[in-house]
């Protein structure tokens, strides 16, 4: 039997943006996706896609028992921790030696066979942690900063697929318009990377790329009401994380309004969660 745990993630900054090759900054958060695998003559797997896809992938029968702290469609990669989770244990229990670069991009194949077209940012950054930059098709992760997050998860599931082709057609429609939001994402991002000392100026960064993902229509109604809720009661930023149309909305607090930023939110039927950085990535949990 083997027990092996993933993080989930934020967006800092640039989601939909790098779908078009744009730099973006992503950060590993606290909840995590624990997975069990034990053989098994006769497969007990769980009733998830990703999960039968990694026995499939690797050739192996077993039974399963997941224990998540993430809910799933909420923008926080729920789906790639149970996926990063679920082959790490896999590899542990069947001892087939694969190294965490192959892990993170067979949780990517996972995905992308899953739900037909996904980034390998979610992936890779549940299975190294940390804060990771991403432009293009590579990716490094910066050094670890200190930045205490409240998310605020407006419990209503969104399909990443659908928002993501609503971009790119107003990108196909409108290209004089959408080509310079994406470029000014794009620079937020990079500014982005010097500021994550400096809470005040990371929270109006965030702001900025807010008004920047409302112009391309990907909000909600109730992403934001949490998110003008959250900078009434203090926050020094906030916006969605993830494809947005629901989900989950991030905010950068003072400490001394963290519990009226988290009231605001919870005031407007958001469930909260106040977490941080989280470096370690996939782990083996204790038996």
């Amino acid at each position: 039997m083997a027990t092996w745990s993933a993080p989930g993630k934020v967006f800092l900054f640039g989601e939909h943006a790098v779908v078009f090759g744009k730099p973006g900054i992503a950060m590993a958060i606290k909840p995590r996706v624990f997975v069990t695998v034990r053989k098994a003559r006769q497969a007990n797997v769980a009733k998830s896609a990703y999960i039968e896809e990694c026995f499939r992938l690797t050739g192996v029968k077993g039974s399963v028992y997941v224990r998540s702290q993430l809910p799933s469609s909420s923008g926080l990669g729920s789906s790639a921790a149970v996926t990063v989770a679920t082959l790490s244990a896999i590899n542990d229990e069947f001892r087939l030696s694969y190294s965490r670069e192959q892990i993170a991009k067979m949780a990517h194949s996972v995905e992308k066979k899953v739900q037909g077209r996904a980034s390998a940012t979610d992936t890779y950054v549940s299975s190294f942690g940390g804060i990771v930059f991403i432009a293009g098709g590579a990716k490094r992760r910066l050094p670890p900063a200190d930045i205490q997050l409240i998310v605020g998860n407006t419990m209503i599931s969104h399909n990443t697929g659908k928002l993501v082709a609503h971009v790119a057609k107003m990108k196909e429609s409108y290209p004089e318009i959408v080509e310079p939001i994406l470029n000014a994402i794009e620079g937020v991002a990079m500014k982005g990377i010097h500021k994550f000392q400096a809470p005040k100026e990371l929270g109006m960064l965030m702001d900025i790329n807010q008004s920047l993902l409302d112009a391309l229509g990907v909000g909600h109604p109730q992403l934001s009401r949490m998110i003008l809720a959250a900078r009434d009661a203090g926050a020094y930023g906030a916006k969605i994380t993830g494809a947005g149309g629901g989900g989950s909305m991030i905010a950068v607090y003072n400490k001394r309004h963290k519990n009226k930023v988290v009231k605001a939110i919870e005031s407007c039927g958001g469930k909260t969660v106040i977490t941080s950085i989280d470096s370690e990535g996939v782990r083996k949990e204790k038996e």
